[in-house]
């Protein structure tokens, strides 16, 4: 069972970093490491990380405002399914991120953060919150927004190789991810496929709109999340 659920703390998109501040309970050599990332998630840290409510919130942080209108429907749309389902989504400095992480979704706090210095191209930021968003529905999958567990949501075979070998290589020194980060490669690069999923937990029709695998299932009849 535990091939498939797992209790996460939190999944990223490789690719990420921000800067120190009077306010945060770190040292300069802190930044840019999990240390910093970790105070990032707990939300100890708080200088230049800041919520974001509407794209608006986003796209202003930059030169490009108008670029970002296509994807405007979409992004707006995951946010208020994120918030409904008690997902709150960040713009954050990357001092906060490991170098090379993009963004962060923490499956405690349940909160997610986007690395600033990538998000000012609209398909980078799409495909980041997609890939993240996903990872927020697998928390739903997994019995509940409010637990720190995660399950797959698609059978690991109805994954399109591409996705599955994009994984594999981006993943290689974290094989136990795969299963969970393919699909959220999937998912990142298609739209759409998040929101409807995010929708979906956000309805409580999680286990009916998606079938759960027999081992998601187990777990959440026994957990009583449904019934056998």
């Amino acid at each position: 069972m535990w091939n498939y659920i797992i209790a996460g703390i939190l999944l990223g998109a490789a690719q990420v970093t921000t800067l120190p501040t009077k306010a945060d309970p770190i040292t300069e050599n802190d930044y840019y490491t999990n240390h910093s990332m970790g105070c990032m998630l707990l939300r100890e840290c708080k200088d230049e990380v800041k919520e974001v409510f509407s794209l608006l919130d986003v796209s202003s942080e930059y030169p490009n405002t108008d670029d970002f209108y296509p994807v405007a429907n979409e992004f707006n749309n995951m946010l208020v399914a994120l918030n409904q389902v008690g997902v709150n989504v960040f713009l954050a400095d990357e001092k906060y991120f490991p170098v090379g992480h993009r963004g962060v979704y923490h499956t405690v706090s349940n909160n997610f953060f986007l690395n600033k210095t990538f998000m000012h191209r609209p398909h980078v930021l799409m495909s980041v919150m997609r890939h993240e968003g996903w990872h927020a529905a697998q928390d739903c999958m997994a019995g509940t927004i409010d637990n720190s567990m995660i399950a797959i949501i698609m059978p690991e075979d109805s994954v399109p190789e591409m996705w599955q070998e994009m994984a594999r290589r981006a993943y290689v020194l974290q094989p136990a991810a795969i299963p969970w980060e393919k699909e959220a490669t999937w998912a990142g690069k298609t739209e759409g496929m998040t929101l409807k999923a995010l929708q979906s937990c956000a309805a409580g029709t999680m286990w009916s709109d998606y079938d759960p695998t027999p081992m998601t299932r187990e777990w959440l009849e026994e957990n009583n999340f449904i019934s056998q």
